[in-house]
């Protein structure tokens, strides 16, 4: 089992930045990736961005790239979205997931993560 705990959520001024922190605990050495996921009222869970546990390669949905950075604290298990740019469609709540090894569904779908943090909301206000 892996546990995952979100962190860094709150409001900023469109234009502004925002960290948010993805704390693992447990068996997060049978992980295939940790991904960002966020979701807004109304819509379906949309992927942000994820990274390979074992080599730290990461790839972004093309709504935040270039403006969104994925990096890690192998020290600290700890997984890091680093938010530049931010607009007010960005405003979301913001899910890190870990998948295991196995899944045949792309790694950019909800139904590859085994694992879910709680959430951390941000609001970007125009």
């Amino acid at each position: 089992q892996v546990q995952l705990v979100e962190s860094g959520g709150g409001l900023v001024q469109a234009g502004g930045s925002l960290t948010l922190s993805c704390a693992a605990s447990g068996r997060t050495g049978s992980s295939r990736a940790l991904g960002w996921f966020r979701q807004s009222p109304g819509k379906e869970r949309e992927f942000v961005g994820t990274l390979d546990w074992s080599d730290g390669s990461t790839s972004y949905s093309d709504s935040v790239k270039g403006r969104f950075t994925i990096s890690k604290d192998n020290a600290k298990n700890t997984m890091y979205l680093q938010m530049n740019s931010l607009r007010p469609e960005d405003t979301a709540v913001y899910y890190c997931a870990g998948a295991e090894w196995g899944s045949s569904w792309s790694i950019t779908s909800p139904r590859a993560y085994d694992y879910w943090g709680q959430g951390t909301r941000v609001t970007v206000s125009s």
